[in-house]
């Protein structure tokens, strides 16, 4: 094969928060780079912009605390890199119903990784908040010192930054239409759409809700990763109770492992407002959105007014803004060799079902350490092999499904 276009080590196709951290990664050990964005840098069209994601160890999978502990020790090592943070510390608060089993198993995960947590009945959970809180009678609530915040566009912005300070070369407005093998040199071919051609020995692709169309196009295979569109909602906190709410006043992230599945951060990035939303969305093809924000159900408004009691406007959002999920049949994530024809020439990495943003530095580095060294150092990458879905079309099988299929009443 012919070629005269550039030349690297690693391409790394998507430049959202995986893309960039692994980008970064790849630069750190000396490999020569290129991170190939579809838009603009930093745009607000995917899943890495806004302004406030959620870092929690609390999950009820066993595989995920550990990569969340290493994930937040990465994140103080690039800010201490760059200068300046994206990550503020808080803590974490989970509740729902006693019987919940997604929540049972977070309380056994919690047990079984020696991570520190405290189980509240709702009278504790009342005086531990001082009435910021409160529970049925028949909930629980699980608080965990390992939370806080992440800036998103922030956050994508400094790895970026920091590839481009260890040599790795950066373009946007650079649409993937395909990738060849290359029989005669090894390596792959990255084809555009603009007529440019770009030459890697390996390649890695993250491109998030885009993921299922470019890998079939690319090889044929159908990966089971459906994009959603989702909505983020901002409710005002009364006024005399804004300053208890602020992130800076200790205020946890939370979650509530009921139906809904609602999620949310303390008042941080909009004075006088904080975010709470539900976990789901319907389904959607990135490249045709309709932009039409999922209707908040009913539960959701009295669900604001009883746990908050009554100290948030729950009449409405002030505001919405919208997002995407690239979801899996059982919401995990997939990071493997994509295989066939590419064999471990090209790694793919997406699906990160609504919950991956966190975790993007420590899948930058698994990633790097797939391209390098064959095989990731210390992470066991078996629940997140493509091979998962084809004796199993839901994938990895769950001790508890109310969390996993939270969003499928929207589909």
């Amino acid at each position: 094969m012919e070629y005269s276009g550039e030349q690297f080590d690693v391409i790394v196709i998507g430049a959202g928060i995986m893309g960039s951290c692994a980008a970064y990664q790849m630069a750190k050990r000396g490999q020569k780079v290129a991170l190939l964005e579809q838009f603009d840098f930093l745009h607000p069209l995917g899943s890495s912009h806004g302004e406030s994601r959620t870092i929690r160890t609390t999950y009820p999978e066993d595989y995920y605390s550990d990569m969340v502990i290493e994930s937040s020790r990465l994140w103080e090592e690039a800010e201490a890199e760059i200068g300046y943070k994206v990550y503020t510390k808080t803590q974490h608060f989970d509740m729902g119903p006693t019987n919940n089993k997604s929540l049972q198993c977070v309380i056994e995960s919690c047990k079984s990784n020696s991570l520190p947590y405290s189980v509240l009945d709702h009278h504790q959970v009342f005086e531990q908040f001082k009435g910021k809180f409160e529970l049925p009678e028949n909930w629980v609530g699980v608080l965990t010192p390992l939370g806080g915040v992440i800036k998103p566009t922030k956050a994508v912005s400094m790895f970026q930054t920091l590839a481009i300070q260890r040599g790795a070369v950066l373009r946007d407005k650079t649409v993937v239409i395909d990738i060849k093998k290359d029989n005669e040199k090894g390596g792959v071919c990255v084809f555009t759409s603009n007529g440019s051609m770009f030459f890697g020995k390996k390649c890695i692709v993250t491109v998030g809700a885009w993921m299922q169309k470019l890998v079939k196009a690319v090889s044929g295979l159908v990966l089971p990763i459906q994009p959603l569109h989702t909505t983020i909602c901002y409710w005002r906190v009364k006024e005399d109770h804004q300053v208890e709410f602020k992130v800076d006043s200790g205020f946890p992230t939370f979650a509530s492992y009921d139906e809904p599945y609602i999620y949310g951060t303390p008042s941080f990035e909009f004075p006088g407002l904080i975010k709470i939303a539900v976990h789901g969305g319907y389904p959607c093809d990135p490249d045709n959105r309709t932009w039409t924000s999922t209707v908040i159900e009913d539960s959701v408004y009295s669900w604001i007014e009883q746990r908050f009691s009554g100290r948030i406007e729950s009449s409405r959002p002030v505001f919405t803004q919208s997002c995407m999920y690239s979801m899996t049949p059982d919401g995990d994530f997939v990071i493997d060799f994509l295989g066939g024809e590419f064999g471990s020439d090209i790694v793919v990495a997406g699906g990160f079902s609504g919950h991956g943003f966190k975790m993007g530095p420590v899948v930058g580095r698994i990633l790097a350490d797939l391209v390098v060294n064959g095989k990731a150092q210390d992470a066991e990458l078996r629940n997140f092999r493509l091979s998962r879905f084809e004796d199993n079309p839901k994938g990895n099988v769950k001790e508890f499904e109310e969390q996993v299929n939270s969003y499928v009443d929207s589909l």
